[in-house]
């Protein structure tokens, strides 16, 4: 049986490197999600960018129009708090993101004119078929342009997932948690702060006690390969450690 420690990292790394292309499903995930590194990130300087996928529609009871402003004018709030440099809406349907030959094209190009070092995707693994989605297609756009020599990362928004690094936010996560509040329109829905504290809480349990908050990445290691081989190969390495 493997020991923990070949299960998840008991040790912390240093941010991959920038410029930093990531892709938030919905207004609210990025932040959720990464904001801690986000925030780091912009305190070293690193270029950072963030794609909002959907429109959010769906994610409130006030009709459509209203909450789709609102929640691009969270966004860009949020980001600017987060210090990102740049970012870039889609506009696509809330829950009605299709993986298709129009979407991939559109991140290829621009992955082209950002140029990242780093790609960051939700886990595959994630509850929300737009999270998975997205994965999809960003992952299918790395293997077009077939000469990405940068790095894909996974991160975790709703569920734990499998994870190969840490990054120690334990500095900036009352920070995070201010920028959590900006999507106001969101908190009301469900307990998104007590998840977003959860989560980076639990990504501490391998890491010293002085270690208040994580957040934890996979970083895909063959992006030649389909991301269902790529996920089944991580989930089968853990079921190998029982």
């Amino acid at each position: 049986m493997l020991p923990e420690s070949e299960l998840i990292p008991y040790g912390t790394s240093e941010l991959p490197p920038g410029p930093w292309l990531v892709f938030s499903p919905h207004p609210d995930d990025e932040t959720f999600g990464l904001g801690g590194s986000l925030i780091l990130a912009s305190q070293q300087k690193l270029e950072t960018h963030v794609v909002f996928v959907t429109d959010g529609a769906l994610g409130g009871t006030t009709d459509q129009g209203s909450l789709v402003n609102c929640r691009k004018a969270e966004a860009e709030q949020a980001a600017a708090a987060l210090g990102v440099s740049q970012i870039h809406f889609f506009g696509e349907p809330d829950r009605g993101l299709q993986v298709c030959n129009r979407l991939i094209e559109r991140v290829c190009e621009l992955i082209r004119v950002v140029g990242p070092a780093s790609v960051f995707i939700p886990t595959p693994l994630e509850y929300h078929p737009d999270h998975r989605a997205t994965s999809e297609i960003v992952w299918r756009s790395v293997q077009a342009m077939g000469d990405f020599s940068g790095g894909v990362y996974g991160y975790e928004v709703s569920n734990l997932a499998p994870i190969n690094l840490l990054v120690d936010t334990s500095a900036v996560a009352l920070q995070k948690y201010e920028v959590v509040k900006i999507y106001a329109s969101q908190l009301t829905e469900s307990k998104y702060m007590a998840l977003v504290k959860a989560v980076d809480t639990a990504r501490t349990f391998s890491l010293p006690l002085e270690c208040t908050a994580a957040e934890g990445f996979f970083h895909f290691s063959d992006v030649t390969r389909t991301l269902e081989e790529q996920v089944q190969e991580s989930l089968g390495f853990f079921f190998k450690g029982l």
